[in-house]
């Protein structure tokens, strides 16, 4: 009786052992750590090459002035570039642009420090495999920005696309030619100037001489202009001046190169050729700074 009872006590404390044993087995198991992230905001900021500002899906509630000038970011090596300028791109900077200031890249978090502009930071969030969002919690904005490689980048399409910007990167349009047609009121304009302003901004023309100063002109006319597409031409466009208290004058507009620009003025039949004096830098300017189209034709319509 007593070997059994020993035979017992020995078994029912093997049992005991044996599930404090398991218990600790759970108790102690190593705590979930979360798996490092495979890239880091710098190594995917420079994934790409340029970072197209897609400034139609960004919100306009308010400004940053270095944000709404440039069409394109790159970020390389702590130095911040940019195409500001629809002139010489593709070709300025090797297709990057010129410096603008440097940035700082660290968890989710971009800190860029402009030459004008000064310190601004963004919380970043990648959108998908080619697009990150800049969010600037100070102001509430937002921008989009699209990764491209310069190789496979469509300089030309942003060109055509921004036409509307691209004429007011120079202080005036000098009248260089006037060919064929019936004469009217346009013959004796010879500078034109594009500004910011309502719609696609706005315009001053002068009938001062040709080869007058152009420090000095005299602004005969103002008014609004708008450019819009041509269906089937990307690289047509049709400009209106709308001229205050005088009516609309109409043109198909083409581009020859980056200084000189062709008005076929349809009412008349005749073909006027314009080139650009006086060009502007957008870094140290300020002037062009660009709002989602959506904005554009919402001035538009209330005119």
């Amino acid at each position: 009786m007593k070997i059994l009872k020993i035979i017992f006590s020995v078994a029912l404390l093997a049992t005991v052992f044996s599930s404090c044993y398991v218990e600790e087995t759970v108790v102690v198991a190593d705590p979930y750590v979360a798996p490092e992230p495979s890239i880091t905001l710098n190594q995917l900021l420079q994934t790409y090459e340029l970072w197209y500002v897609d400034i139609n899906r960004s919100n306009a509630s308010g400004q940053i002035p270095f944000m709404q000038i440039a069409f394109t970011l790159s970020f390389r090596n702590g130095e911040v570039l940019a195409n500001n300028n629809l002139v010489g791109i593709g070709d300025q900077g090797y297709g990057y642009g010129i410096p603008i200031g440097y940035y700082d890249a660290y968890d989710f978090i971009l800190d860029i420090s402009h030459d004008i502009d000064g310190f601004v930071t963004f919380d970043v969030t990648q959108l998908n495999d080619s697009e990150i969002e800049l969010y600037n919690p100070a102001n509430g904005l937002r921008y989009v920005l699209v990764g491209y490689q310069r190789s496979t980048f469509d300089y030309d399409l942003l060109f055509y696309e921004n036409i509307h910007y691209f004429v007011q990167e120079y202080f005036t349009w000098e009248k260089l030619s006037t060919e064929g047609g019936a004469p009217n009121e346009f013959d004796n304009e010879h500078f034109l100037q594009f500004l910011p302003g309502s719609g696609d901004g706005n315009f001053q023309s002068s009938q001062d001489p040709v080869g007058s100063d152009i420090n000095n002109l005299f602004w005969d006319y103002t008014g609004i202009y708008n450019v819009e597409d041509v269906p089937g031409n990307r690289y047509l466009k049709y400009l209106t001046l709308d001229y205050d208290y005088l009516g609309n004058e109409y043109f198909e507009l083409n581009v020859i190169n980056d200084n000189t620009i062709e008005l076929f003025h349809e009412t008349s039949g005749t073909t006027y050729t314009f080139g650009g004096r006086g060009y502007i830098q957008y870094k140290e300017s300020r002037g062009k700074l660009r709002i989602p189209k959506a904005a554009i034709d919402k001035q538009i319509a209330s005119m």
